[in-house]
């Protein structure tokens, strides 16, 4: 649960070496738009390619089990207003975070 919540606060935070160490290297992202493969990948698209940084993610539920962890949350713009919802889905491995399907609204 600890590293589906430091997830957000690097990325919120531009904090992309951090980011980094919490993936695992075969890490890959699940989005309804694309899916990227590979945690220099991800990083890569996270620091330079998004569409929009200036951005902050606020939890608003963690539901923890054996199989993984799913965050609902709600992606806000610089002024506070909701871009969408979302519900993320972690899978855990030793190495980090395996893998992140995200489902948005």
């Amino acid at each position: 649960m600890d590293a589906a919540r430091e997830y957000y606060r690097a990325i919120d935070a531009h904090a992309y070496d951090e980011l980094a160490a919490l993936l695992a290297p075969g890490f890959t992202h699940h989005r309804p738009d694309r899916t990227i493969e590979g945690r220099e990948a991800f990083v890569g698209f996270m620091r330079d390619d998004r569409p929009m940084t200036d951005t902050s993610h606020e939890v608003g539920a963690v539901f923890e089990s054996e199989a993984g962890v799913a965050v609902r949350g709600r992606l806000l713009d610089a002024d506070g207003e909701e871009l969408f919802g979302f519900v993320d889905v972690f899978e855990l491995a030793d190495e980090g975070i395996a893998a992140i399907h995200t489902y948005t609204r």
